[in-house]
């Protein structure tokens, strides 16, 4: 049953579906669906959902043993991080400057890469590449977006004060063009990205929400300011400072609007992340369907940007966020491939479209994030991570609970680690997921 009823009006349905509530309430609708065999392009098998759990499960004790405790969150410090340490050594310069900054301030910088980090993480592509100048490294994906936004940050590139370049804010980011993006990102006709202006784009108008929300990121227009709003909504407790979850996710949701291309709207609300499900809409009864209620939210970058901004606040200011557990797993192609790779999801036979498979020898559909295929996709993601992560805590018999093993964790040590792993195991050639999304550079 959903949380809302359906006699409410389009305005309030349309603030609901930008709750994190509605993103596990609306895809557990697509996944009653799946049980009763009423999908229009998966079929659902539930029966190998144990084989991913134990797929994963030899990946965390492969990386960490039994030390489960010792498993980081999911979150874009790993990324910026890849290959070697540079966000622990960019705290340590700081620290030690002649005139070092505040845990605040430091909190706020981080929060700063970190959130524009996230926005331009959105998929590049099996082809693009980057080559870090100070390790030689090479880097791909994500983790080559992460490094790459890394050293953006370092040299002032989103910052508007020439004398502090670890910052970011409206008026460097309004001064971020597609060619400086590109420059940046090593993209040449050799090493294409996809969605280059997307990102920018997602950039130019990320400056317009820091400007136009100064309740959220302050007179100076700046992401690392909204640790003064949550501090503004939270309460303290034995001493440690607790924000409600929902706070930060309303910060982002409210603040972040105007980033996010016009896809949806509801009541005038433009919406965001989120789709219509055609196979929600065919399982209501047809006279009491009202406008809204075959939507799909999914807010992944949000959610993404949720858990990458919680560790510094976490780490550096010792801050506790309650209501964590009503953050879903990231609808995206890594942890939804794991889930096609290993078979709890095969595709229906002759449900896509010939002419979907750009290459006729390969079993690979590409599809726009707006096909239903998708938003079916995406929807059984977000309840298959919920139910894999409580069959890996089961396994490991003491992790019994979300506290002991966090979802945050089984994303960034399993699904999404796992995802990566079997695609290269059966595609070795790109690495690449097993349905192609056409990334615009602003989903996934």
């Amino acid at each position: 049953m959903s949380l809302l009823a359906q006699s409410v009006t389009p305005e309030l349905k349309a603030q609901y579906l930008l709750t994190l509530p509605a993103i596990r309430d609306r895809c557990s609708q697509v996944h009653d669906l799946a049980k009763e065999g009423k999908l229009e392009y998966f079929e659902y098998h539930p029966e190998n959902e144990e084989k991913v759990a134990d797929f994963c499960l030899r990946i965390i004790q492969r990386d960490f043993g039994t030390n489960y405790a010792s498993i980081p969150p999911h979150g874009r410090w790993r990324h910026i991080d890849a290959g070697l340490p540079r966000v622990e050594p960019l705290l340590e310069r700081w620290r030690s400057s002649p005139s070092p900054p505040s845990d605040k301030e430091i909190t706020r910088r981080l929060i700063d890469l970190f959130l524009v980090s996230v926005l331009l993480d959105a998929g590049a592509g099996n082809v693009w590449s980057y080559t870090e100048a100070s390790s030689g490294d090479r880097f791909s994906r994500s983790e080559g977006l992460g490094v790459a936004s890394f050293h953006m940050f370092t040299e002032g590139v989103f910052s508007g004060d020439p004398e502090q370049p670890y910052r970011v804010d409206a008026k460097g980011l309004a001064s971020v063009s597609p060619e400086r993006t590109a420059a940046a990102f090593q993209v040449t006709e050799s090493n294409p990205m996809v969605g280059l202006k997307g990102r920018t784009s997602l950039l130019t108008n990320l400056s317009k929400a820091l400007s136009f929300n100064s309740e959220f990121f302050g007179p100076d227009a700046r992401p690392g300011n909204i640790i003064d709003f949550l501090e503004r909504q939270s309460k303290v407790f034995d001493g440690k400072t607790v924000v409600p979850i929902s706070a930060l996710w309303h910060a982002l949701v409210t603040g972040l609007s105007v980033i996010w291309p016009s896809r949806l709207s509801l009541a005038g609300i433009s919406l965001g992340d989120v789709w219509p499900c055609a196979s929600l809409k065919n399982s209501l009864p047809k006279d009491t369907i009202d406008e809204g209620d075959d939507l799909v939210p999914f807010h992944k970058l949000t959610g993404w940007t949720t858990y990458s901004l919680l560790e510094p606040m976490e780490k550096i200011l010792g801050w506790k966020f309650d209501g964590i557990d009503d953050l879903t797993g990231l609808p995206e192609y890594r942890n939804g491939g794991l889930l096609v790779d290993l078979q709890v999801l095969s595709i229906k036979p002759l449900s896509i479209p010939a002419s979907l498979y750009p290459n006729g020898d390969s079993p690979i559909p590409k599809l726009p994030p707006s096909h239903p295929a998708i938003v079916e996709w995406r929807a059984m993601t977000v309840i298959e991570l919920d139910r894999i992560a409580g069959l890996i805590r089961k396994k490991i018999g003491g992790a019994s609970t979300a506290g002991s093993l966090t979802l945050a964790q089984i994303l960034e040590s399993a699904t999404w680690k796992g995802g990566r792993e079997i695609a290269r195991q059966k595609r070795p050639e790109t690495g690449g997921p097993p349905i192609e999304i056409e990334s615009d550079g602003t989903v996934f």
